[in-house]
C-alpha cells in the first residue's frame, strides 16, 4: 500500500510540476505591475488553462524558445517532494494536503526567488485552502494529527513573522507574513515541537544561505535575498520528521 502510494505521489508531483513553469513566468514580476502575457520574446502567452499551466517555451516564432524556469527540473523536484512526503505520512488523509499544497510551495517558492516577491493570489488562497481541507482530514479515520493546534499554529508562526517584519521591514516582506500563516497551520498538524523545528529551520537555513554569499562576496550585509524558499524548506523538514514521528 505505501509503495504503491509513493509511486502515485511521485506522478502526480512530477505531472503538476510540468504545468508550474508557466505560472512561474507569469507571476515573477515586480509589486504593482500586471501579470506577465508575454514570453521575453513579447509574443502572448497562450494555452491550457488561459496560458497559465505549462512549460515555459515559446511556439510562436523560431529562435524563441525556452524561458522561465527549466520544465524538467521542476517536474523532477516537484515528484521528488511529493513522493518523499508520501513515504514519511504513509496512507493517512492529510498526505492528501500535503500533495495538494506541494505544488503551491514550489511555485511560491520560484518567484520568490526570481523576484523577491511572494503573490497574495497565492498565498492567501493556500493559507485558507489548508486550514479547510486540514479540517476535513482530522475529521476522517487515521488521522494523525491535531486541526486546533493546527490552526493555532497558522496564527502563532504568522503573528512571529509579523513581529520580525515590524523589527526589521527592510529585510522581510509581508508576503512572508502571509505565507507564514499556511506553512504554520502545516507544521502545527503535528504539535507545537514540530512547529518550532520546522519554523527555526526555515530562519536558519536562510541565515546559513546568506552567510555563504556574504563568504563568497557575491552579496552584502544588506544585500536583499528570498526568504520564502527556506521558510517553505523548513516547513517541509519540520514536515517529514512529524510524520515520521507518529508513524
Amino acid at each position: 500500500m505505501r509503495v504503491l502510494l509513493i509511486v502515485l505521489a511521485a506522478l502526480w508531483g512530477a505531472g503538476a510540476g510540468l504545468l508550474v513553469p508557466r505560472a512561474a513566468h507569469r507571476f515573477s514580476v515586480d509589486a504593482g505591475e500586471a501579470w506577465r502575457g508575454e514570453c521575453p520574446g513579447g509574443h502572448a502567452i497562450t494555452g491550457p488553462f488561459g496560458g497559465w499551466a505549462g512549460r515555459a517555451r515559446c511556439t510562436a516564432a523560431a529562435g524563441c524558445g525556452a524561458y522561465g524556469p527549466s520544465t524538467p527540473v521542476v517536474g523532477a523536484v516537484t515528484g521528488l517532494v511529493c513522493a518523499v512526503l508520501a513515504a514519511a505520512t504513509g496512507p493517512r488523509p492529510e498526505v492528501v494536503v500535503w500533495l495538494l499544497a506541494a505544488p503551491v510551495g514550489v511555485l511560491l517558492a520560484l518567484v520568490d526567488h526570481r523576484v523577491h516577491r511572494l503573490p497574495d493570489v497565492l498565498t492567501l488562497p493556500l493559507a485558507a485552502a489548508t486550514a479547510v481541507l486540514l479540517g476535513v482530514a482530522a475529521l476522517l479515520p487515521a488521522a494523525a494529527g491535531s486541526w486546533p493546534t493546527a490552526l493555532l499554529g497558522g496564527l502563532a508562526l504568522g503573528a512571529a513573522y509579523f513581529v520580525l517584519f515590524l523589527v526589521n521591514p527592510s529585510g522581510m516582506g509581508f508576503g512572508d507574513v502571509k505565507l507564514a500563516l499556511a506553512l504554520g497551520a502545516v507544521l502545527g498538524w503535528y504539535g507545537w515541537s514540530v512547529l518550532i523545528v520546522g519554523g527555526f529551520a526555515g530562519i536558519l537555513y536562510g541565515a546559513c544561505y546568506g552567510l555563504g554569499l556574504i563568504v563568497l562576496r557575491r552579496a552584502g550585509r544588506k544585500s536583499a535575498m528570498p526568504l520564502g524558499p527556506f521558510m517553505i524548506g523548513g516547513a517541509f523538514t519540520g514536515l517529514l520528521l512529524g510524520a515520521f514521528a507518529v508513524a
